[in-house]
């Protein structure tokens, strides 16, 4: 979600800070680069080896660390896409408010150029005091944010307001400091993803060599772009992308089975999966020996997305091409056969395209009414591709309408 993103995590000497482990753990499983920065109050209260082995860096703590790892420590931590202090004691608001850079920490955030956002947690007569409000007030103005605490029983056994915003909350409010346009919120995506596997017996199967990584990265860029994502894969050795709903299949009946089963609740369907063309007519369930003459007569699997395509409605349907030879003429056939509204078309034959590795080389075709609007890429890894199909959708024409009779049903 947060790829090629580079986040600063202030930790400051407060009982919350136990929780700044669970922020950073998930910032770096969601492909961010994660600096740690912490006070020497925040080491006496967690050790900065926690956080050193989740964000795999060293911790800056030390203003004048002559570490190999750091250029100038605090402007180090200074350079980033966010800034995110949790939590936040009455002390660093105080500080950041008034300009003071007397420890690491402080002199980071004055010199940042980023976003910041603060997660205040203290007494809460620390935090309701006239003098904290008024330096909150003051960073606010500046443009920093602030996650508000909850209330409740405190560590002390106080209670009030104070205690530290939930995780949730905090990845909520990263999420969307750094993903402000999230243009298919509100939009519901199914992805398609991976090969399928046609058992001939219980050990041999008919499949292809798709890896599931397109697929994926479009799943893991319809969500980053706020979309609910559904995605339907077959047999993948990858891990599921934060926010994603994975369903797994095997056979393409099995993928043809869950696509109809939520094709009603979407509003984009992205088939990326190469679902295998024919299956065996016959299943033998006892593995077939050497030796004798086998025959294997093959049938056609059903075509998901030509289905699809005859109960479109206002959703929109973009299609995969795989191709070795006239690659915008058979794409082109494609589409306009499935009724969709773009194809995605690779040259398999090209070094880089298709199967198996990282990166991919697309041309897309977006359908019209009198003519096709066709473009190439050159060679960009599949998370680049990714993003650059999700923002073609975004610009179909079609695709301010999308939803609009599931909402007119409603009424």
């Amino acid at each position: 979600m947060f790829t090629e993103r580079k986040i600063t995590v202030g930790v400051t000497g407060g009982i919350a800070a136990y929780k700044a482990a669970d922020i950073v753990s998930w910032l770096s499983k969601n492909g961010a680069g994660v600096q740690v920065a912490m006070t020497k109050g925040a080491c006496a209260f967690i050790d900065p080896l926690v956080f050193k082995t989740l964000s795999k860096r060293p911790v800056a703590v030390d203003i004048f660390d002559q570490a190999e790892a750091y250029n100038v420590p605090h402007l180090d931590c200074a350079a980033c896409d966010l800034f995110v202090v949790v939590p936040a004691t009455a002390n660093i608001l105080a500080k950041a408010a008034h300009g003071l850079a007397d420890d690491l920490l402080s002199a980071a955030l004055l010199a940042t150029k980023a976003p910041v956002l603060f997660a205040p947690a203290m007494h809460c007569d620390m935090y309701t005091n006239p003098v904290t409000q008024e330096n909150i007030a003051a960073l606010c103005r500046r443009g920093w944010r602030m996650i508000a605490p909850d209330s409740g029983v405190l560590a002390c056994g106080a209670q009030g307001v104070g205690r530290l915003a939930s995780v949730q909350q905090i990845q909520e409010a990263i999420t969307e400091a750094l993903l402000p346009a999230r243009p298919l919120q509100g939009k519901r995506v199914l992805v398609t993803a991976g090969p399928t596997y046609e058992y001939l017996d219980p050990v041999r199967f008919i499949g292809n060599r798709s890896s599931g990584k397109m697929g994926y990265a479009l799943a893991e860029a319809a969500c980053r772009a706020g979309a609910d994502v559904t995605l339907i894969s077959g047999p993948c050795a990858l891990a599921t992308p934060a926010g994603v709903q994975r369903i797994d299949v095997i056979s393409g009946a099995d993928m043809a089975q869950a696509c109809f089963s939520v094709y009603d609740g979407v509003d984009i369907v992205i088939m990326a999966a190469a679902v295998a063309d024919y299956r065996p007519e016959e299943y033998i369930p006892h593995k077939q020996k050497k030796g004798a003459e086998k025959t294997v007569r093959l049938v056609e699997n059903q075509d998901i997305l030509a289905a699809l395509g005859q109960e479109r409605g206002d959703r929109l349907l973009i299609g995969f091409a795989a191709e070795t030879e006239n690659l915008a003429e058979y794409a082109r056939i494609k589409l306009r056969k499935k009724n969709l509204d773009m194809i995605i078309a690779n040259d398999v034959s090209q070094k880089g395209a298709g199967f198996d590795g990282d990166t991919n080389i697309i041309t897309s075709i977006v359908r019209g009414e009198t003519e096709d609007t066709l473009r190439s890429w050159p060679l960009m890894s599949k998370k680049q591709a990714a993003e650059q199909i999700i923002e073609l959708i975004t610009g179909l024409p079609r695709f301010p309408y999308i939803g609009s009779q599931k909402e007119e049903k409603q009424k």
